[in-house]
């Protein structure tokens, strides 16, 4: 499984036409991209992987993440071995704890004590027959404790919405061992009005959970610019420009200790595949 160079995380492979995935997938292989990352918030995600998984041949297919609260992790480790028995070394399970508002909106009062979920969950993969490898799981850590969890109980860490900063310090306190696979989003415009416009309004939401909320005060950012999504946030959160700046970016990224930098592209319609972006960000960047 290697887990160097560039990735995709596109949302739109989850839940989009299956067979538009399928093709789009085996797209991102040829083009290079070593990853290709889906998120969770419950459902048939192992059926979206395994499709994913098929239609492709090298590329490493990866849950960005698993929501733990929406499985149960004994049919995950029994669907995970599966997957592993007709793909070998291509399924990294990503696992995270997701958000209160998230998970509450289903069943009031279900989100609590986070990191013990987090154990607990990662507890009954090793218990279950087959476990689920450590190596072949990382979790979604932001905070300090989370991040230690990671570098003993898993491969590393898959980190959304951070900037090159975190990367830095979650390296400083995982040192040289663990995987550090950062989500980067991005928008391929040099226009500023433009790229304000797509990502604004899908950072502000993202901005109004605790946890994020938590991890950006963690970084130096202030209650107005998290209210407010100042530029200062904006532009550490969502790199815009050409190729260059956002390969600038990436570098960033691995400077500070990544070892996969895995690009979620935006554009103003979300349902859309941003297709015609990715094959410019691979002739660029790969």
């Amino acid at each position: 499984m290697d887990l160097s160079g560039i990735g995709v995380w596109s949302h739109q492979l989850r839940y989009g036409d299956p067979a538009v995935a399928a093709d789009a997938a085996a797209e991102l292989e040829t083009l290079g991209f070593q990853a290709v990352w889906i998120p969770d918030t419950g459902g048939p995600v192992l059926d979206v992987v395994g499709a994913l998984l098929a239609a492709t041949s090298r590329v490493t297919v990866a849950t960005g993440i698993l929501n733990l609260w929406m499985h149960d992790p004994a049919e995950i480790a029994a669907r995970t071995a599966d997957l592993a028995a007709a793909h070998p070394n291509r399924f990294l399970m990503g696992i995270g704890v997701s958000h209160a508002p998230i998970v509450d909106a289903a069943e009031a009062g279900r989100y609590r004590r986070p990191l013990a979920a987090m154990t607990a969950f990662l507890d009954e993969l090793d218990k279950a027959d087959p476990p689920v490898p450590a190596e072949d799981r990382v979790l979604a850590a932001l905070g300090p404790r989370m991040l230690d969890l990671a570098a003993h109980r898993s491969r590393g860490i898959h980190p959304y919405l951070v900037t090159p900063e975190h990367t830095r310090q979650a390296r400083e306190r995982l040192g040289e061992g663990p995987l550090i696979l950062p989500e980067q989003t991005a928008i391929l415009t040099t226009d500023a009005d433009e790229a304000h416009a797509i990502g604004r309004p899908w950072l502000a939401g993202y901005l109004e959970l605790p946890n994020y909320q938590s991890s950006m005060r963690r970084l130096g950012f202030t209650e107005d610019d998290i209210t407010g999504v100042s530029d200062r946030l904006f532009d550490a959160l969502i790199v815009w420009g050409d190729e260059a700046a956002i390969g600038r970016r990436v570098e960033e990224h691995q400077a500070a200790g990544a070892d996969h930098v895995c690009l979620q592209v935006l554009l103003a319609d979300q349902r859309a595949l941003p297709r015609d972006q990715w094959r410019r960000l691979a002739a660029a960047l790969l």
